[in-house]
């Protein structure tokens, strides 16, 4: 039943945890433009896309250059710090195995920019399981917009009714039940708690992807 089926993984928080990482980046780009950057504004808006935070965060008008500009700059801090290295996080690639295996088509869907996931792909040697990636630069919207996920399916060719998502965001799991997708969500890294993630609507909630087995997305894709 999986030649027709597909998984969609979110990456931060999901396929690995760098989120440390991103927070660093955005405190040194903050403290370069003499502006505050705190944990409770990372953690209001994880999961977006640089578009949005920046005009959000940093008064800066939404379309201007400088929020291309200063997007460009916070990646380079971050990416300079993934270069130490960055580990998948429990499960994950047992389940990458498992899926494949069992026929499933799986992807990428992420509001991150292409040049991080290359960089997380290439450090975890998993690029080979991903028939595709959809990173920032392909959605014109953020999640929760179901685009990237929908993308995903059409790259795929996958019908979105036989999608499943794995999402550690609220706004990711809102994204994959508006595409009209499965999502299980999962707690791993902590960043939001297990009853946020339900009441976004994930049909599963698992405190590590280590928890998931190919029969429980069998399941839940019906």
């Amino acid at each position: 039943m999986a030649a027709d089926a597909a998984v969609i993984w979110d990456v931060d928080g999901t396929l690995v945890d760098t989120a440390e990482l991103h927070f660093q980046a955005w405190v040194a780009l903050a403290a370069e433009l003499g502006k505050p950057f705190t944990r409770a504004d990372f953690a209001a808006t994880f999961g977006w896309r640089n578009p949005e935070i920046i005009p959000k965060l940093f008064g800066v008008a939404p379309g201007a250059p400088a929020v291309a500009e200063l997007g460009d700059r916070k990646e380079l801090l971050y990416r300079a710090a993934a270069q130490a290295g960055v580990a998948l996080l429990p499960g994950v690639r047992p389940l990458l195995d498992t899926l494949r295996q069992a026929g499933f088509k799986q992807a990428i869907g992420s509001s991150a920019p292409r040049a991080n996931l290359e960089l997380i792909l290439q450090l975890t040697k998993t690029a080979d399981y991903f028939g595709a990636v959809i990173a920032m630069e392909d959605t014109r919207k953020g999640k929760p917009d179901p685009e990237v996920f929908l993308l995903a399916a059409t790259r795929l060719g996958a019908a979105p009714t036989r999608c499943l998502v794995f999402e550690d965001a609220p706004v990711g799991v809102q994204a994959a039940r508006a595409g009209g997708m499965r999502c299980v969500g999962v707690t791993f890294v902590g960043h939001h708690p297990a009853e946020a993630l339900r009441r976004a609507g994930a049909d599963l909630v698992v405190p590590s992807l280590a928890e998931v087995t190919v029969a429980q997305v069998q399941q839940l894709l019906g």
